[in-house]
């Protein structure tokens, strides 16, 4: 009998798991090197580290300066095949950890789990985009679709920066991998993400002596107290509607009838319908306590992650290639936002092939050393598929220097180093 070829798919979870310890180590280097969204000069080492590797891959690497963040790299291929169709491979480097907390939460291993801060959100991520790239090179196949590497480092606080070119990549893409953690102890994959918005309230009443002449005031706690009511009432759990309202302030001291008072509101929906009419609500209330006035600025900063179809076919093409690897998956709902958020208005969107762990922003941060080579493998399986559609749009040439705006990265790029 003629020896049975190997498939492609074996061949990838092979090489991987072959290199489990390799991944697991550049996983520590990349937790070792604390990456703040706050501090961007510490950016630097992480992104280098990364750069390199994906240098070392034969992509073209560059950098692009940030107005208030430590930048983006972004890198294609530098063999690459023009006009072929785009894949958007997405993660960040920042963390919410500030410098010094590798003291007190140090990188360790642990019952087949890697420790420390960012690991699981979301550097177990970006070890995944590496091996994932390098174990497709070790085989015969041939992408069919160019893939693009984009590594941010402000996602933690909204992708202020990064946001235009996410999006002006999205619109030439043909797809979307995120590699945000997956959700939950299987590691669900996440198909759904609740779009969020922030809002700030201010009351404005008027100031008088609590105790000598109080009906000359008119208290902007008495009326911030009845708006907040208001807003827990927009709460629709069933609709995957939330309106918290997050922090309150107010009041000069305790013998003066306040004069001002104010509250941040985080609003979240699962439809993106729901964030008009959640809007109009919030931007329609309207004081009760004579004597005070509203003000309310802000509104909805992401629309929802939702199941739509090219959605959905992104996530049959992972059922798949996971039933191929021999791995199991399943699909979740996150009510938090990510990047993933931007991509789906543009074009079909997979979150969560990040790691299993657990512990995003929490002391017990930590990812399973075991997910690494299986979620890498399903990453390269879905980067080896044909195009989603034949003609994403009329172009898929990915921006040069020159064609990225200058929202984008707020300066002009430079060599990653």
């Amino acid at each position: 009998m003629r020896p049975v070829s190997p498939t492609v798919e074996s061949q990838l979870l092979e090489f991987l798991s072959d290199r489990r310890e390799e991944m697991a180590e550049f996983l520590a280097t990349l937790v070792a090197s604390e990456s703040p969204t706050l501090e961007p000069e510490a950016q630097e080492p992480t992104q280098r580290s990364l750069a390199g590797k994906l240098e070392s891959l034969g992509m073209r690497v560059r950098k692009f300066a940030g107005r208030k963040s430590g930048g983006m790299l972004l890198a294609v291929p530098a063999d690459r095949t023009r006009r072929l169709p785009m894949q958007m491979l997405i993660g960040h480097s920042d963390t919410v950890w500030p410098i010094g907390t590798i003291t007190e939460m140090p990188v360790r291993r642990e019952d087949g789990r890697l420790y420390g801060p960012g690991a699981f959100d979301m550097k177990g991520g970006l070890v995944e985009i590496v091996y994932a790239l390098e174990a497709i090179r070790s085989t015969a196949a041939r992408l069919q679709v160019t893939p693009v590497v984009l590594i941010n480092s402000d996602e933690e606080t909204g992708s202020h920066d990064s946001r235009r070119l996410i999006e002006r990549l999205a619109r030439i893409a043909d797809r979307a991998f995120v590699l945000e953690p997956g959700l939950g102890p299987a590691g669900q994959l996440k198909t759904a993400r609740k779009g969020n918005g922030h809002f700030h309230l201010k009351v404005h009443g008027r100031a008088a002596h609590a105790g000598v002449e109080p009906e000359k005031g008119a208290s902007a706690i008495l009326e911030l107290s009845l708006c907040i009511q208001q807003l827990f009432a927009l709460n629709d759990p069933e609709r995957g509607i939330s309106v918290n309202v997050g922090t309150i302030d107010g009041g000069m001291r305790t013998n003066v009838v306040a004069p001002v008072s104010q509250a941040t509101i985080d609003v979240r929906v699962l439809h993106a319908e729901d964030g008009p009419r959640v809007t109009e609500a919030i931007r329609s209330l309207q004081p009760t306590t004579p004597g005070t006035e509203l003000e309310v600025t802000g509104g909805m900063d992401r629309l929802p992650l939702e199941k739509t179809p090219r959605n959905r076919r992104l996530w049959e093409r992972a059922l798949d290639a996971a039933d191929r690897l021999g791995i199991e998956i399943s699909e979740g709902t996150s009510g938090g936002g990510s990047d993933g958020n931007l991509t789906s208005l543009h074009c079909a969107t997979l979150d969560g092939l990040g790691p299993v762990g657990d512990g995003a922003h929490a002391v017990h941060e930590h990812v399973v050393v075991d997910s690494l080579p299986e979620r890498a493998a399903l990453l390269a399986c879905l980067m080896l598929g044909p195009p989603l559609i034949d003609e994403r749009s009329s172009t898929h040439e990915i921006p040069r220097n020159s064609a990225i705006p200058a929202g984008a990265s707020g300066g002009a790029p430079t060599p990653a180093s």
